[in-house]
């Protein structure tokens, strides 16, 4: 059985389809439609629900983190001791909740369809804001699509919604909703199960494996973000699936002298401050990485276990030589992650083997990245780079460069490498290290882009790097897109 909160009602569920998503249980199963179906895949935002759950603060401060998610994407399964919120819930005695009054009074709305998801994302920035903050609107909205109204009023909504804002009810509930979700916190493992299918929610690393160990076919469910498109998409179905959201071990980031360690179920959203402290150009590209409701659900572990060719941390990861930890039974080894990737969605990871965290090192300084897209937010890839030089004076001693979009698998540029170590940092041994890249890579060409201008942009990046290695004031990282 699986326990949550509906607003303030306690729903139980025992047998419901694992596969279900959030989106067609609020529809089909609970009778609120107001959450509306518009992609599917994530994209648009019509489906934005908010979800809520307890989270200690950095001075010891209980209270209750609130969260924007795709509700298309998410299976009812990962909602086990939580709240869910959807936008039948903010009306509240018979008055707008402040967000849905400010998209009235701004005009932020015409045919309707996308306003549940955009009123939601707004809820979401209200609860997580304590001023109006433009760059922060921007993010909280770039996941919602609008067609028809424009974004400037959405924007004005966005604004007044944040400003003096008002106490509303589930501020006034706060202590009394800290205290059923207590009530519910899982302790033990939970469990949907239809008959012919289930989903498993273990809390311990220890259970997880125990739990893959005997069902070696299950799928590992994290965000879900990219295994929900199977169903939602593809029209698969998934017999048996473990959600790993629960387990607390997995979702800690731990920062040593030398390392972070990254447990794989965080998300990538909470993965920000401390990748960014350290480098930010990491960091600058997490706020391009899909949308806020995607980082919100999205883990760390899940983008590099995907095994896709054009996932944005894998490159970034893979030229700070970092490492990731895998478990399988009590064992565990550690494996640079560059030699985790074989071929398309082709991994070294054996059967009932799971990515328990990743090791990333600290202090590369000359560390770049930079992400080339059709659209500045909320999109994927053509070309993801890495660059990670140390240079003692004047003379390369290591290279790391990596590159996502250019082959079928996250991969170094070993050929470009060679060129460098021992060479002097100039613009001649940049251009000989650009020629080595086509020996590197044999792109394909697809709907992103052109075989001709993927090798041809990822030459002219390692030119970028260089300019902006010389003269470091320059600030264009991580925004480049066609």
């Amino acid at each position: 059985m699986i326990q949550f909160l509906l607003n303030q009602e306690l729903r139980s569920e025992h047998a419901l389809d694992p596969n279900l998503t959030v989106l067609n249980y609020l529809r089909e199963h609970v009778g609120k439609p107001g959450t509306k179906e518009g992609c599917a895949s994530g994209d648009c935002g019509a489906c934005t629900v908010v979800v809520g759950e307890l989270h200690t603060d950095p001075q010891g401060v209980e209270q209750i983190r609130y969260r924007s998610l795709n509700s298309c994407l998410t299976f009812v399964s990962s909602l086990h001791g939580k709240q869910l919120i959807s936008v039948e819930d903010l009306k509240h005695q018979g008055q707008l909740h402040s967000v849905q009054q400010a998209m009235v009074e701004c005009h932020g709305s015409q045919c309707g369809f996308c306003t549940p998801g955009f009123v939601m994302s707004l809820f979401a920035l209200q609860k997580n804001s304590d001023a109006p903050d433009r760059q922060k609107a921007h993010e909280a909205l770039a996941g919602n699509l609008c067609r028809c109204t424009g974004y400037r009023p959405i924007l004005a909504a966005a604004e007044q919604a944040c400003c003096n804002k008002p106490v509303d009810q589930f501020d006034s509930r706060q202590a009394e909703t800290i205290a059923r979700l207590k009530a519910i916190a899982p302790t033990q493992t939970g469990e949907l199960n239809s008959g012919d299918k289930r989903c498993l929610v273990p809390l311990t690393v220890a259970d997880l494996a125990d739990l893959y160990d005997a069902y070696p076919q299950a799928r590992l469910l994290a965000g879900g973000t990219d295994l929900a498109l199977e169903v939602t998409q593809f029209h698969r179905t998934l017999p048996v699936m473990i959600y790993v959201g629960n387990i607390e071990e997995m979702k800690r980031i731990e920062s040593f002298d030398d390392r972070l360690e990254i447990g794989a179920a965080t998300a990538l959203s909470d993965c920000y401050t401390a990748l960014h402290h350290e480098y930010p150009d990491f960091g600058d590209l997490l706020h391009r990485f899909a949308s806020l409701q995607i980082r919100n659900q999205g883990t760390l572990g899940g983008n590099i276990g995907n095994a896709s060719p054009i996932g944005d941390s894998p490159p970034l990861l893979i030229a700070l030589g970092a490492q990731i930890v895998l478990c399988k039974g009590n064992v565990r080894r550690t494996l640079a992650l560059e030699d985790y990737f074989i071929d398309y969605r082709v991994t070294a990871r054996q059967d009932s083997e799971f990515i328990e965290k990743i090791i990333v090192p600290k202090g590369h300084a000359l560390f770049r990245a930079y992400k080339v897209s059709k659209r500045l937010d909320d999109d994927i890839s053509a070309v993801c780079a890495a660059f990670n030089l140390k240079i003692n004076n004047g003379v390369i001693s290591e290279a790391r460069i990596a590159f996502g979009g250019m082959a079928a698998t996250p991969k170094r540029a070993k050929n470009c490498e060679a060129v460098l170590v021992g060479a002097t940092w100039s613009a001649a041994t940049v251009e000989k290290a650009c020629a080595a890249l086509a020996e590197d890579f044999t792109p394909l060409s697809d709907f992103r882009a052109s075989k001709e201008y993927r090798l041809l942009s990822a030459q002219n990046l390692l030119r970028k790097y260089f300019i902006e290695l010389q003269t470091p004031h320059i600030e264009t990282r991580v925004t480049a897109y066609v």
